[in-house]
């Protein structure tokens, strides 16, 4: 493992992950491996731990000096009672020779094992993978077919959907952004032409973005009333570069968004994903880790927020690690969820750690 210390330079906003890519995706160094020795400087024990949990959102790679596989993800949930993940793309494991639209395959032949490994039984309870959602250029059209069966026969059980990120940024927020990143991909109609065909094989589209363009994602919604999306991150909110020393602002800017949004029947909300570098509060550079309640304090205006909009029944909480351990322990971000829902009923509790996440993404009950 390549240490770091909390203090380092980050090439990467926190968002994306190096390797072989998508034609016209954003890639960008791989993210910096999180310093054990610091998380470890603020240890709590996991709240509520029989409260069952599905983590809708991680992500599994092996790259130089940066790894996070199953046995990690493992030690991470260890605390808390994980039922079930889902995995989404990362640029992981693609194929190295083939077409090229088809080597995005490989990301989900590799996952595809992870989950056999879990489903054996010889790990634990816990059934990492149990959902897999990959990706394809969605701008081929109506040639992103071939991609999308190979996708669901590389994993006929387990793929529920595809990620074509969206997320563009001004370079003070993304410097090595790649320049033929549309700003608006989502409204692009060789995209849209593309992403019609997700209905046809009923996958769920993940939609990743930044707050500045949330509408775009609603307008996308809107067009494709009968397509499941999965609003990631909450949208996320920027708070460095041209946006650093904003948040007030930021959030005033966002609302609205999220409220437009939320009226989509065809949305549900992700909360969570908001610990990144890119969201500005810094904690890889503090001495020592946040704890639960300082995580709460930061962020419980936009979770409650999110929450208010969508309702309980379209909310799942996400632990979106490794890429939010850079800021956090596992053990922790989850002991914040559960101390912001200790108002909650029992019913409303369950669907956003368990039940909602289930229901979207058709996972077995475990």
């Amino acid at each position: 493992m390549s240490k770091i210390t909390r203090r380092s330079l980050f090439k990467s906003t926190g968002m994306v992950t190096a390797g072989a890519a998508l034609p016209g995706l954003v890639t960008q160094p791989a993210l910096a491996q999180t310093a054990p020795d610091w998380l470890a400087l603020t240890e709590e024990a996991a709240l509520e731990p029989e409260l069952p949990i599905i983590d809708p959102h991680h992500h599994l790679w092996d790259r130089p000096g940066n790894r996070y596989m199953f046995e990690d993800l493992l030690a991470d949930t260890a605390a808390h009672n994980v039922r079930q993940t889902v995995f989404v793309e990362c640029t992981s494991m693609y194929r190295a020779d083939g077409p090229e639209e088809l080597r995005v395959v490989g990301e989900t032949e590799f996952v595809q094992g992870v989950a056999a490994m879990s489903a054996s039984g010889g790990f634990g309870e816990m059934r990492a993978a149990a959902g897999i959602v990959g990706s394809a250029d969605l701008r081929l059209g109506d040639r992103v077919t071939s991609v999308l069966e190979a996708q669901l026969a590389a994993s006929p059980q387990r793929f529920r959907g595809i990620r074509h990120r969206a997320a563009w940024a001004d370079r003070s927020v993304v410097p090595n952004q790649a320049a033929n990143l549309p700003e608006h991909i989502l409204l692009d109609a060789g995209f849209r032409k593309g992403y019609a065909h997700l209905r046809t094989y009923g996958l769920t589209f993940e939609g990743w973005l930044y707050h500045t363009h949330i509408a775009d994602l609603t307008d996308l919604a809107r067009a494709f009333p009968d397509t499941t999306i999965i609003f990631n991150h909450l949208g996320g909110p920027i708070g460095v570069g041209s946006y650093a020393g904003r948040r007030d602002e930021v959030f005033a800017a966002w609302k609205p968004a999220v409220a437009a949004l939320a009226q989509c029947p065809n949305v549900v909300a992700k909360v969570g994903g908001i610990q990144m570098v890119v969201n500005g509060y810094g904690w890889h550079e503090r001495e020592r880790p946040p704890t639960s309640d300082a995580l709460l304090a930061a962020n419980k205006d936009w979770y409650n927020y999110t929450i208010d909009q969508f309702g309980p029944d379209r909310c799942m909480f996400e632990s979106n690690f490794p890429v939010d351990k850079l800021s956090c322990s596992y053990t922790v971000l989850w002991n914040q969820f559960k101390k912001l829902t200790s108002g909650f009923s029992a019913a409303e509790r369950a669907a956003m750690f368990h039940d909602t996440a289930q229901r979207v993404y058709r996972l077995p009950l475990v």
